[in-house]
């Protein structure tokens, strides 16, 4: 890769589920040897990714198990391909839940054919530690973070069922997760309470307890692993600061899968560290709007083919 400066201002951040579409980094691919070389040791480490990244359909590649090492490898790729073009080496990082392994990868912390083995193992404990149709998360909007955790101890308190606050997105934009019951007791307090409530459409309830037997089978995986030192600072979703060194990765990553993502917190982390610019690498722009929700003075982009990373450059 082309020699750049550090950028002291600048910070990568790394999409999650959700913001994969097929065809996703098929255009890096063809324009970068870089992005080439990391998508082909992913397809090395998980025969049939690409044709699934590129050709979907859509239904396989939104389950949980084969959108997660998608999202990584095009994520890693985007950021591999901004550096071999003469993007300045960011100060910090950060990924929204699975992102944080890209995070890893971009900071060479991480192989990236052990990110994604990891990550399709991750979808696959996550996708079998609650039986389908028992649990279910939703976007509550128009309402305070406190009082959302409130009424989710209190549906809890009541014996109603498992809810809890499973992603802190953007100011007005907070996600609960526990079992359908919870969740739905959960929605009509709060309705009744004036927020708005959307169900979200996903294969498990992601980000609470219910996935501890995921996160326990996915703590072995992840102690097998050796994580370097990263090339930049890392702030982590479950505590909203930088990650202290390579040998706490592994921890964090499976107190991760049961913790909530303090991706509000983690933003401010970064700018109070003095990021002022971010650029988002892989597929969509879901947390460039996220970021210019919480912090509007803060610049923010996304890098997802060579049209967006000539114009990142």
């Amino acid at each position: 890769m082309s020699p750049a400066a550090r950028d002291a201002a600048l910070a990568a951040v790394f999409p999650g589920q959700g913001s994969q579409s097929v065809g996703m980094a098929r255009a890096l691919y063809r324009h970068s040897a870089a992005a080439r070389a990391v998508l082909d040791a992913a397809e090395t480490a998980l025969p049939g990714l690409q044709a699934l990244m590129w050709e979907g359909p859509a239904e396989a590649l939104q389950l949980t198990a084969n959108q997660q090492p998608a999202l990584v490898a095009a994520g890693a790729a985007a950021f591999a391909a901004y550096r071999e073009a003469g993007g300045a080496q960011p100060a910090f990082a950060a990924g929204h839940s699975l992102g944080e392994y890209t995070a890893h990868v971009a900071g060479g912390s991480l192989d990236v054919q052990d990110a994604v083995r990891l990550v399709r193992a991750r979808g696959s404990y996550m996708q079998e530690a609650v039986p389908a149709g028992e649990g279910a998360m939703a976007a509550v909007l128009r309402a305070d973070e406190d009082a959302i955790a409130a009424t989710c101890a209190a549906v809890r308190d009541d014996g109603a069922g498992v809810v809890e606050v499973a992603n802190l997105n953007a100011p007005g934009q907070t996600v609960i997760s526990g079992s359908a019951a919870g969740v739905a007791e959960a929605t009509a307090r709060l309705k009744q309470a004036g927020a708005r409530v959307v169900p979200l459409k996903v294969s498990a309830p992601f980000h609470c307890s219910l996935m501890r037997p995921a996160a326990e089978r996915l703590g072995r995986d992840l102690a097998s692993v050796r994580f370097g030192e990263p090339a930049f600072g890392i702030v982590c979703n479950v505590t909203a600061d930088l990650l202290p060194g390579g040998a706490e990765a592994a921890a964090l990553l499976e107190r991760q899968v049961t913790a909530p993502v303090r991706w509000v917190a983690s933003v401010r982390r970064l700018r109070s560290l003095g990021a002022r610019r971010f650029l988002e690498f892989g597929a969509g722009s879901v947390l460039t709007g996220l970021i210019g929700k919480i912090d509007p003075e803060a610049t923010a982009s996304s890098v997802t083919d060579p049209e967006s990373l000539e114009a990142a450059l």
